[in-house]
């Protein structure tokens, strides 16, 4: 994080990062958590959090479910955890409503989980989906808790804009062959979002 002289007291944006897999969030967060100020927080990816820890995968739609379930609720208290603090911008990496993208059914989500949909829209101000690259288009498994293949990426991504599509202030990133300039085009979406004190180290490599 860059310094900040800033002392003024500022109302949080909750901002959701969003994609399907291979999009570049985690990327995307580090270029965006040495660029700007204090003011900003990111929050770690509850998935992350819940199968880096040991929590089992499976295909078996038990699991599936029980999976989201708990993802869900480590959202809502990572996101509770930042109440109260001097911050401009509270950026999570994805959102409560990604867990509809992975759930295999039958029973409903929102059912399942206690809240409905309009409801877990309006907790977030902005979403940024940085749309998933295809196989040739640069896709692979660098992160070790990425499971899908190129072609079910997709699909999830396709997913996740569908479910996204209807929050009244979604911004969309495309896949660039040139990673940087994809990086560059969303840290330009957060620099619309912050005060004027935060983005001013807001840069990459020159742009």
């Amino acid at each position: 994080m860059q310094a900040c002289s800033c002392t003024e007291h500022h109302t949080p944006l909750r901002v959701v990062l969003t994609g399907g897999p291979g999009g570049g969030k985690t990327a995307v967060l580090e270029l965006i958590r040495m660029a700007f100020c204090h003011h900003l927080r990111i929050l770690p990816e509850a998935a992350g959090v819940i199968f880096g820890g040991g929590f089992p995968r499976s295909s078996q739609p038990l699991t599936l479910r029980a999976a989201q379930r708990a993802i869900y609720h480590v959202q809502h208290e990572l996101e509770a955890m930042t109440q109260g603090e001097n911050l401009a911008l509270v950026l999570c990496d994805r959102g409560t409503i990604d867990g509809l993208a992975y759930w295999p059914g039958p029973t409903d989500y929102w059912t399942e989980i206690g809240t409905t949909a309009e409801v877990e829209f309006a907790r977030y101000d902005a979403v940024i989906h940085l749309r998933t690259p295809t196989l040739d288009g640069g896709y692979n498994h660098q992160n070790p808790l990425r499971i899908e293949t190129a072609a079910e990426a997709a699909r999830i991504d396709a997913r996740i804009a569908d479910l996204w599509n209807a929050h009244p202030r979604r911004f969309e990133v495309p896949a660039h062959e040139d990673f940087l300039q994809k990086a560059y085009n969303a840290m330009a979406i957060i620099r619309t979002l912050v005060p004027p004190c935060c983005p001013s180290s807001g840069t990459l490599n020159g742009r």
